[in-house]
């Protein structure tokens, strides 16, 4: 029994060694033809790195040929099935432009948008390809209302967009929470809070975005010197509005309330002040 063991793994072992011999020579020394071949091969048998070295080789010889399009489609499907997602994403966006009469092009579009999303890091990090995975889940959702993919294409999309508004809601609480070290990181929240409530328009933040928006405007104004004080309680005032406006029962309501408090109570105080110098302006000009 054993020595039928140990036959058939020396019938296996030679069968390895004569097929890496073949692809050798036929990777270093084959003709563009030969080496087509091998690539298919390769690419059948899902050794999808042989087949990509092959493809590089004679991808200059087939440019402009009927057969480019085939290769075009297996490089991009080798670099998906080796995970070298973001190049997938763009070897099956060139396909889609280059043949865009393909039988293949619904499913190369569709791919596209996917590589560019399994490549999309957490959303911490930098959005790239998360960008470029909702371009071509967009562009694949108009191209093909009614594909069968249409349904995951748009969950995709929807997790994608979720990611990034998600990314840029915590900038903006960076933003907040560093303001005690560095004073203008209070505009610089205001500010990003502003671009995710325009930019996502439904977004999912949206309520506790608009909070943080009123939290930051309000803790500018307690911050801030007399002087400034009075165009920033009114910006706060109104993002307090803006919050109670959308969400009446908020879960930051009774927080809410109370710094509304504060800034009723500051911009009387302030309303005293500037009626205090205007007084005093009317006096020095009836003295001159």
């Amino acid at each position: 029994m054993q020595k039928f063991k140990n036959l058939a793994y020396l019938v296996v072992f030679s069968v390895m060694l004569f097929s890496c011999g073949e692809y050798q020579k036929v990777l270093n020394k084959g003709s563009v033809e030969d080496q087509y071949k091998m690539a298919v091969k390769m690419y059948e048998t899902k050794k999808y790195a042989k087949a990509l070295r092959l493809f590089e080789k004679i991808t200059p010889a087939y440019r402009g040929k009927p057969q480019m399009e085939r290769v075009q489609y297996m490089v991009a499907q080798s670099n998906f099935n080796e995970k070298n997602y973001s190049l997938a994403g763009y070897y099956f966006d060139r396909f889609t432009k280059n043949y865009p009469k393909s039988s293949k092009n619904e499913e190369a579009s569709f791919l596209s948008a996917y590589s560019y999303k399994l490549a999309s890091p957490v959303f911490s990090k930098d959005p790239t390809d998360t960008n470029k995975a909702l371009e071509a889940f967009q562009s694949f959702i108009n191209t093909y209302p009614n594909s069968d993919k249409i349904d995951e294409a748009n969950q995709h999309y929807k997790d994608l967009r979720y990611k990034l508004q998600k990314k840029y809601f915590e900038i903006a609480k960076t933003y907040y929470t560093t303001a005690d070290y560095d004073f203008r990181n209070y505009k610089a929240a205001i500010q990003a809070f502003d671009n995710l409530l325009s930019d996502y328009l439904g977004s999912e933040f949206k309520e506790e975005a608009l909070y943080y928006r009123l939290k930051c405007a309000h803790d500018f104004v307690l911050k801030s010197t007399d002087r400034r004080k009075e165009s920033r309680i009114k910006d706060a005032i109104e993002a307090y509005e803006k919050l109670e406006r959308n969400f009446p029962e908020s879960q930051f309501m009774v927080e809410s309330n109370e710094m509304l408090a504060t800034l009723k109570k500051e911009e009387k105080r302030i309303e005293g002040i500037v009626a205090q110098i205007k007084e005093l302006q009317k006096e020095n000009t009836k003295e001159k």
